[in-house]
């Protein structure tokens, strides 16, 4: 096939003229040229004319939870773009609870405190008596079940909470609902839990296929076209494995298998790069701190509003321990460290391992990597460390960032101006269910560091060109995951993956690169997804 079309952004090494076309052949992109030479190289291909369209590298998500987002797409969507308020999640759970059998589990995400307002267990239970429920913040590190859902977790005003997590108590110091970082892992995540079975099953197979197949839809209408799920169990590589043998795995999807399951791993000697370019182990995940949208993470200094440092979910002697055996193995570890203190304890263990075992050439990540400080960036250039921040949270949630964290440390967040010109690796993540999916409004927040909602600046020293957020998504990502010899660009030998854009994202007003139409995605030369 020859397609050809008003702007081609190849991202080339060394840079040069841009390609008028490019030919793919057997899933790759065979040859790039102007359009007559490669009609005379290649006399029988068809021929497609995006005309005044822009082809860019796919874009490829370094973070993301696809596993999560087939289960959360079966249950209600109570993020602040569906619900109104309390009182109209309320009424989603109060009309989900109708259509439930009795006793039947009543399950919500994305759940926002700051834009949709406060909830408790109380509120819960006057929406939904006779049925146990549970509404997940959108950071994903608490979440608020009501009466029904305690008695059926066995938690009373007496049980002790577990390591690394939290009950939430009101002002009378009864428990309000919260259940926070272990506490709720424990509960909605089959990857992390521990302390044995939750009685919050998983959806059957056939179901959580069809939320995979949703959500792949979903994604690719962005223009994906290669994730990292930056958390995975072993049924949740079984669900991936069952798609891709029913032909319905259309996204390339690395892996970032739990370390709590890193035993079965090494039993069966497979690590890092395991797999294919379809489906591939790219190493494994370990949790140090909370969130940042959750207000949980493990700080140096005290949140801006509210007081405080955070949380520790992994003690230090835990974590050192999993960074030696996984980097021992010679397989990639991504920990999830928010704040400085958590990325301080990161990179001691880091560096502990490489002293012990050296493998230069093996570079592990910081998952999220939030805040930073001059110190941190340079160990982690020392090291090879990848940084995989979030792209779009500045504009999710805009001037509440200065509120939890001041103007000060905002401007050390989400730090991407600051590890390109340190020269340390960085990808493009959403973290999605957590923060939005769409790639394009990752890439403006980088772009413009303003709230999308309130228009507010936050950190605009972090300021990138909108070339520069695009290589993020795309190089950056493709480093992540030990696959840049393949992936981010359009060039001769690479995978046909690319994303047709209605508009040129690099001559866009960078305040509507968010509303860039996406016209078509390929995935190995098949279109995946046509507007």
């Amino acid at each position: 096939m020859l397609y050809r079309a008003a702007r081609i952004v190849s991202q080339q090494p060394g840079g040069g003229p841009e390609p008028e076309a490019l030919v793919t052949l057997g899933g790759l992109i065979a040859a790039t040229g102007t359009v007559r030479e490669l009609r005379e190289r290649f006399p029988g291909a068809a021929e497609v004319d995006f005309g005044d369209a822009a082809l860019v590298p796919g874009f490829n998500d370094a973070h993301i939870h696809l596993a999560v987002a087939a289960e959360d797409l079966l249950h209600l969507d109570l993020s602040a773009d569906a619900v109104e308020g309390t009182g109209d999640l309320l009424d989603q759970v109060r009309s989900e609870a109708e259509r439930a059998a009795p006793g039947e589990w009543i399950r919500g995400s994305r759940y926002d405190d700051t834009k949709t307002g406060p909830l408790t267990r109380w509120d819960l239970d006057r929406a939904a008596p006779g049925h146990p429920v549970l509404v997940v913040q959108v950071a994903g590190h608490w979440g608020v079940a009501n009466s029904q859902a305690l008695r059926a977790l066995c938690i009373d005003e007496d049980t002790p909470p577990p390591d690394g997590g939290d009950f939430g108590r009101g002002a009378d110091g009864r428990l309000d609902g919260r259940l926070i970082e272990r506490a709720l892992m424990n509960v909605v995540h089959p990857a992390t839990a521990r302390g044995g079975p939750s009685p919050l099953r998983p959806s059957a197979p056939q179901d959580r296929l069809r939320g995979l197949v949703r959500a792949q839809r979903q994604w690719h209408a962005a223009g994906l076209t290669s994730v990292c799920d930056a958390l995975i169990a072993p049924q949740d590589i079984a669900l991936l494995q069952r798609a891709r043998a029913r032909g319905e795995l259309t996204l390339r999807v690395g892996m970032l298998l739990s370390v709590d399951h890193y035993a079965a791993a090494q039993a069966l000697g497979v690590g890092s790069g395991f797999g294919d370019d379809v489906l591939r182990l790219v190493g494994v995940k370990a949790f140090v701190d909370g969130a940042i949208g959750g207000r949980t993470c493990l700080l140096s200094e005290p949140y801006a509003d509210s007081g405080g440092h955070g949380l520790q979910t992994t003690s230090t002697e835990e974590l050192t321990a999993q960074v030696r055996e996984v980097h021992g193995d010679g397989n990639r570890i991504g920990v999830h460290a928010n704040g400085d203190a958590a990325i301080r304890l990161v990179l001691d263990a880091f560096e502990a391992a490489q002293r012990e075992t050296p493998r230069p050439w093996l570079r592990h990540r910081i998952e999220h990597c939030s805040v930073v400080d001059a110190d941190i960036v340079r160990r982690m250039r020392r090291l090879g460390a990848v940084a995989v921040p979030f792209a779009g949270y500045v504009g999710y949630h805009g001037g509440a960032l200065r509120r939890w964290y001041g103007a000060e440390r905002t401007e050390r967040m989400f730090a991407h101006r600051t590890f390109l010109d340190a020269g340390v690796a960085v990808a493009g993540s959403s973290d999605y269910p957590c923060g939005p999916y769409q790639p394009l409004l990752g890439i403006q927040s980088m772009v413009t560091r303003e709230g999308l909602d309130d228009g507010a600046p936050v950190g605009v020293s972090q300021r990138v060109s909108a070339r520069e957020a695009l290589s993020v998504f795309t190089l950056g990502s493709a480093e992540a995951e030990g696959t840049a010899d393949r992936k981010g660009r359009l060039v001769p030998g690479h995978s046909a993956d690319f994303t047709v854009l209605g508009e040129d994202l690099l001559a866009a007003d960078p305040h509507r690169i968010a509303s860039v139409p996406v016209l078509a995605t390929y995935v190995g030369g098949e279109c995946v997804h046509e507007a």
